[in-house]
């Protein structure tokens, strides 16, 4: 793996080109810039799972940091598909299989350039009559981890798609408590309560892996978002973005919580779009 270092940590990212660590990777999470863990010298791994502790969680569930752009969206509606010829942004060209599922048919090449305290990430590709150039950057500055990331639509139509981070934060006792801004609210569920103060908590423990709930965060409207939560090993975990969110999904089982912005991305020929992640961990 591609590391990072500083002040007492140290980020593991996975080689989108490495053949050891194809099998981490699969059809949903971006290959370039995929955060896998972030490990405090002393207090050892700080991110979780939905498969945590599993050393090679199934592809789709993943571990760490890991961001997706979309080329279908949630209920299955293609975003980036002309007929059976689709292309995922970081990934690569994609076909359907005997089943009609999407498989890999071409990974996108990423050209890795090591600075210090950075790992920059850059590809580009075109299928399915699109085409595109991603780059994106990782910094590790002051126990603060910034992921960065450009988007240009170099094809000759619309690039039309959704990009969302899954971050994937450890339970403390089996419980999560997450402070979200004020005046963020949540259909009624049986997982999650959010006060009125914005605290989202669980209403019930999560007992297997299999136990989960997702939900979307009614967050409050034009505000770039940012949260603190309480973490096991930390006084708290900070995370933020440099955008209002087009829509937030909070998900969990008993192994780790992500809440997780959402972007719908609508970029003209020749249009560029980049945006920011922060994700701080203070130390003990």
């Amino acid at each position: 793996m591609l590391t990072l270092t500083d002040a007492g940590l140290r980020v593991e990212v996975l080689d989108p080109g490495a053949a050891a660590e194809l099998p981490l990777q699969g059809l949903r999470f971006c290959r370039g810039g995929y955060v896998w863990q972030v490990h405090d010298e002393r207090l050892g791994p700080l991110l979780s799972g939905p498969e945590y502790p599993a050393p090679a969680p199934v592809p789709f569930n993943g571990q760490g940091l890991p961001e997706s752009f979309r080329h279908r969206t949630r209920d299955g509606r293609p975003l980036t598909w002309r007929g059976n010829e689709g292309l995922a942004p970081g990934i690569g060209r994609l076909g359907l299989d005997a089943r009609g599922e999407p498989t890999l048919v071409t990974p996108c090449a990423w050209t890795i350039t090591a600075l210090p305290g950075q790992l920059v990430f850059q590809t580009r590709d075109a299928g399915a009559g699109l085409a595109y150039e991603l780059a994106r950057q990782l910094e590790l500055r002051d126990r603060t981890l910034f992921s960065r990331t450009q988007l240009t639509n170099t094809g000759a139509g619309p690039l039309v798609l959704q990009w969302f981070a899954h971050p994937f934060w450890p339970l403390r006792d089996g419980e999560a408590r997450v402070r979200l801004p004020a005046g963020t609210r949540l259909a009624e569920n049986p997982g999650f309560a959010v006060d009125a103060d914005g605290t989202l908590a669980f209403r019930r423990p999560f007992r297997t892996a299999d136990d989960q709930q997702f939900t979307l965060l009614e967050l409050p409207p034009a505000r770039p978002l940012t949260l603190t939560l309480d973490h096991p090993q930390l006084p708290r975990v900070e995370f933020g973005a440099s955008f209002a969110p087009d829509e937030c999904p909070v998900w969990a089982n008993a192994r780790t919580l992500s809440v997780e912005p959402y972007l719908t991305l609508d970029l003209a020929p020749g249009e560029t779009r980049h945006w920011e992640l922060r994700h701080a961990f203070p130390a003990a």
